[in-house]
């Protein structure tokens, strides 16, 4: 489900490719550098076999890929301004660090989560540790970082709502995700938030 957006986007930007600002072409840089990874390096780390996933969900994350994608290209490629000076721009030097510490968070996290069991094992287990002392869900935290920079770098409506919609997502799935480890668990850490340190 995370396919389209790379298709569309590169569908929309093609035609433009050599007149795109060098800003422009490091936003869909970083913006490809993250897909590249859910779509292709992220599935191929995974341990689960035979899980599944409800249509409706892929079918919802295809529908948002395809409409983050379409209004991000369109604006990167017909209503873009960006010079050479928004490099040394503040909001895109932050953005750049916050898109980088999201995605080293995120990758960490997910990392963790993937060695928790060892290859024959089934059971859950608890994480612990790390940013895990104090978030249910770091690698949904780490995202929302990311999401939140790449806004920040852009400096657009179309960033600014892939990001909102994103933490839309994000965030009920992380406080619907601690509500099943505090169920399920009865020693669960009470201390822990679901997605945000000390606050959510």
């Amino acid at each position: 489900m995370e396919l389209p957006v790379m298709i569309i986007i590169g569908w929309i930007i093609f035609p433009f490719a050599g007149k795109l600002a060098v800003p422009t072409r490091i936003m869909l840089g970083l913006f490809y550098l993250h897909y590249l990874n859910r779509t292709f390096i992220f599935p191929l780390r995974l341990r689960t076999k035979g899980k599944k996933m409800p249509w409706i969900i892929v079918l919802s994350g295809v529908f948002f890929n395809l409409v983050s994608g379409f209004s991000l290209g369109y604006y990167f490629t017909h209503f873009a301004t960006y010079t050479i000076n928004w490099l040394f721009d503040i909001r895109f030097i932050l953005g750049v660090l916050l898109f980088f510490t999201g995605m080293i968070i995120n990758y960490i996290a997910d990392d963790k989560l993937i060695h928790l069991r060892k290859p024959d094992e089934t059971h859950y287990v608890i994480p612990k540790g790390w940013l895990f002392k104090y978030i249910s869900c770091p690698n949904l935290f780490g995202e929302l970082i990311e999401w939140l920079g790449f806004a920040l770098l852009c400096w657009n409506l179309p960033a600014l709502g892939f990001f909102i919609w994103t933490a839309a997502n994000l965030i009920p799935r992380a406080v619907s995700h601690h509500e099943w480890y505090q169920k399920t668990f009865p020693g669960y850490p009470t201390e822990r938030k679901a997605v945000i340190p000390f606050l959510l």
